[in-house]
């Protein structure tokens, strides 16, 4: 589906709690600070996806990109046992590979058995690679089992991919009813979303191949007629970067960062759903070559009241008897919204939360990018499931490097702040 322009009918209530009036959780533990500069390796915290070891709960791992930096590998104790470099450009001057986003596939069946995988959505090399888990290999339990042969996901060439409107959210899908198995990934400064099938290949190696694209909306008319769409660089459309598959419908969640979440089938077909919108949905914006910002207008007051863009980090929090949540990050606010997993009751609000300080050496989670849950005893130190969210601000800073990391938060705080 190509959709340039929508009318919108979403009716949302005209009153919501402040974020100031949400319950404050705090983090159990932090990985150690990334610093996105060259002592660094330009590591930059952005998704988590969490990895049950069924034979030994208490020994889970938690998969994380650092963009430029590769992946990083942490314990239940947020400790990292594995570092994975991203593969350079084809040639010096071409773009460095940079992950991006990261979710799990469970039991895919390669040429050597079935295996559980993290793939990642390479955006410096607009391709996605696939990396083995094996909780026990002596050289950390990540394998790079990506098929060499694997081709760009949007890009004809290496000119455009240096462009780097390239492979940016992901999120992975297996279809109960086939069990194939699929990643959805958009593509960075367009609305454009792809649904590729994964491949085995030789020797134990992954690819994939496309089965169609749609874009989203970049234009919507708002109720007084005009036409409103936000204020970005010259060239660039509003993106979509978080992405959640509900696997027991095959439904869709995707956050378009300055618009709202988007509620739509995971193959693609028929007609995408504005479930709820940032507050800064409709406000005009004048773009300033000078500061490269936007200098905002007037409220019309067609936002919504539960997010503030940029919206970030969706994930998928399931109860065994089929009800559960969607999670979003509320990035502009530092707040993480809650809506109700079931279809029947059109995902409404259910209420929110923040992540803020345990003390003054382990703060909480700032401006958060990716989020990941698990609803799942992990043994002793998370016996009733684990949140982790990004934090884009670490605190303390140290000597003025800008500072990333992952923050770990007991489900059942989260559990008893959404059913308070």
């Amino acid at each position: 589906m190509t959709a340039t322009l929508v009318a919108l009918a979403v009716t949302l209530p005209a009153q919501a709690q402040a974020s100031s009036d949400l319950p404050a959780l705090t983090p159990r533990a932090e990985t150690a600070p990334l610093y996105d500069d060259e002592a660094g390796g330009n590591s930059d915290a952005d998704d988590p996806a969490i990895w049950r070891n069924a034979a030994d709960p208490g020994r889970s791992l938690v998969v994380a990109t650092a963009k430029e930096g590769g992946l990083r590998v942490y314990d239940l104790d947020a400790r990292e046992i594995q570092s994975v470099p991203a593969p350079a450009g084809p040639t010096p001057e071409d773009a460095p590979g940079r992950f991006n986003n990261v979710d799990l596939v469970q039991g895919l069946k390669l040429s050597t058995g079935r295996a559980d995988l993290a793939v990642t959505s390479d955006r410096g090399n607009d391709r996605l690679r696939f990396y083995r888990i094996d909780r026990d290999r002596a050289d950390g339990p990540l394998t790079d089992v990506t098929d060499p042969a694997a081709a760009p996901v949007f890009n004809a060439d290496q000119e455009e991919i240096n462009d780097q409107r390239t492979a940016y959210g992901l999120a992975t899908w297996t279809d109960r009813a086939t069990s194939r198995s699929y990643a959805l990934v958009s593509r960075r400064e367009t609305t454009s979303v792809a649904l590729l099938e994964l491949l085995p290949g030789r020797n134990g190696t992954v690819g994939y191949r496309k089965i169609r694209t749609i874009d989203l909306p970049s234009a919507f008319r708002l109720p007084d007629g005009t036409s409103w769409t936000p204020c970005l660089e010259p060239g660039e459309l509003p993106q979509i970067e978080g992405m959640v598959v509900d696997p027991a419908n095959g439904v869709l969640y995707a956050g378009q960062e300055d618009v709202g979440i988007w509620r739509l089938r995971a193959d693609l077909t028929g007609t995408p759903k504005l479930l709820d919108k940032v507050r800064e949905f409709g406000v005009p914006g004048t773009y300033d070559e000078a500061t490269e910002e936007c200098t905002p207008g007037a409220d019309p007051g067609y936002g919504g009241t539960r997010i503030s863009a940029d919206v970030e980090g969706l994930t998928l929090l399931p109860e065994a008897d089929g009800d559960g949540y969607l999670l979003a990050s509320s990035q502009g606010d530092n707040t993480f919204a809650a809506y109700d997993r079931e279809l029947d009751e059109n995902n409404e609000y259910e209420g929110g939360f923040r992540v803020t300080a345990a003390s003054a050496t382990l703060d909480g989670s700032e401006e958060c990018d990716g989020a990941a849950v698990l609803n799942a005893p992990l043994g002793r130190r998370y016996p009733n499931g684990l949140l982790v969210v990004q934090d884009g601000d670490e605190t303390p800073q140290s000597d003025d490097r800008t500072a990333t990391g992952f923050k770990f938060v007991d489900l059942a705080d989260v559990m008893d702040a959404l059913e308070d």
